[in-house]
């Protein structure tokens, strides 16, 4: 006997799961849920997105983005801290690496002589 419409789509699940860390995976990868949105906010479609990540399904790309359309305002907020958590650690890391920028500068000096 066939489902409803309504019993079909509770039966489709979000391809994403929630690492203990905050990170969200798309599918069964260890793809980010932002690595995706990005690609689609910036014109690649679904197609592409699944040939720059090839462990990615394409239902997967297609349900997940469908997710994003329709709850954008959540999936913001998520991406926002995701970003702040990735300017910290940023931060972070210039301060305790040295300044990368005057070791260059010293190793063209001294290949100079």
């Amino acid at each position: 006997m066939l489902k409803t419409i309504e019993g079909i789509y509770q039966d489709v699940k979000l391809p994403v799961f929630e690492e203990e860390t905050g990170a969200v995976r798309v599918g069964s990868t260890r793809v980010l849920l932002e690595l995706v949105i990005h690609a689609f906010q910036d014109g690649a479609t679904f197609e592409v997105i699944v040939q720059r990540y090839s462990s990615l399904s394409l239902s997967d790309v297609y349900l997940t983005i469908g997710y994003y359309l329709q709850h954008q305002d959540e999936i913001n907020v998520y991406l926002e801290q995701r970003e702040q958590l990735a300017e910290s650690v940023r931060q972070r890391l210039s301060s305790v690496q040295p300044d990368l920028v005057s070791i260059r500068s010293r190793l063209l000096t001294q290949q100079q002589f």
